[in-house]
């Protein structure tokens, strides 16, 4: 796939880079490359592949959902200089509308 100038100037303010004009040739060369390379992928018959997120079929062992540590709020708020409701009660450091 050939580019021309002009979309490599409007891929490289898209990507947010700054490319010199002396560059151009040798980028355009190396993009054209990875492009073709992504058309040799495409044209790869895939439909008879599985779809899958992992290479490896691994499962994630789980643990039961419970309560590992207990409740040490009211030790916790004592040190605390302002409390209500059981919460710290902390300055305002940001302005702006609530």
């Amino acid at each position: 796939m050939a580019l021309s100038d002009k979309e490599l100037k409007e891929i490289s303010y898209l990507a947010r880079i700054n490319v010199k004009e002396e560059s151009f040739s040798s980028l355009k060369k190396e993009l054209e490359q990875i492009l073709t390379l992504f058309e040799e992928l495409n044209e790869a018959d895939t439909s008879s592949i599985d779809a899958m997120s992992h290479p490896l079929d691994l499962s994630q062992p789980t643990r039961k959902d419970e309560v590992t540590e207990e409740n040490q709020r009211d030790e916790l708020l004592k040190n605390a200089p302002s409390v209500k409701s059981g919460l710290f009660i902390v300055p305002k450091v940001i302005d702006g509308e609530a």
